[in-house]
């Protein structure tokens, strides 16, 4: 904090320690200026940039009408994880051989999860059978949920203490010189 420094005596004091007059604030009155090395200014700019945007990406989730249910339950939490992080999710139900004559099995299971996903996705592309493929996108009801932090560490409790156990009175009275 050097407080209001002409131009001239920045740039020299910036010369001596090898590093840039950086405009931070253009908008205040007097303009706020540091010396700092500007590519490192830059650099840690565009990381912060880097880290604010998270694009949004469709993940695949592919099952099977024999699926088993507690392989289609770990599916579900992959999707729900997949849908709180605030990327699209695509279920696609592969038909082979005769399973493609059954296609209302496939939209059975969309349905239960379509009702299992109720609280955190919606329906974006609803399902539709092409080919051997019943495919349904759906897509974060809301803004994508901060991650949670992790519990503190709760504190110690003091050590216990072993009370000291103290002596029998007829010890007491042995231990004792009488004073007669």
């Amino acid at each position: 904090m050097l407080g209001l420094v002409p131009t001239d005596q920045a740039m020299q004091m910036a010369r001596e320690v090898g590093m840039d007059v950086v405009e931070v604030s253009p908008n205040e009155r007097p303009p706020v200026c540091k010396i700092m090395d500007y590519g490192k200014h830059k650099y840690v700019q565009a990381k912060k940039q880097k880290q604010k945007h998270h694009e949004r990406k469709t993940k695949e989730i592919r099952l099977r009408p024999k699926t088993d249910p507690h392989d289609r339950q770990i599916k579900l939490e992959r999707a729900r994880s997949f849908l709180d992080h605030g990327d699209r999710v695509q279920f696609t139900m592969m038909f082979r051989g005769r399973e493609r004559f059954h296609a209302e099995a496939g939209y059975e299971a969309f349905n239960d999860i379509l009702s299992a996903l109720a609280d955190s996705a919606k329906i974006e592309q609803p399902p539709r059978l092409q080919g051997r493929r019943l495919t349904m996108v759906l897509a974060p009801a809301k803004t994508p949920r901060p991650v949670k932090p992790e519990p503190a560490a709760r504190p110690k409790a003091p050590p216990k203490v072993a009370p000291v156990p103290e002596p029998a009175p007829d010890a007491q009275a042995e231990a004792e010189p009488s004073g007669v």
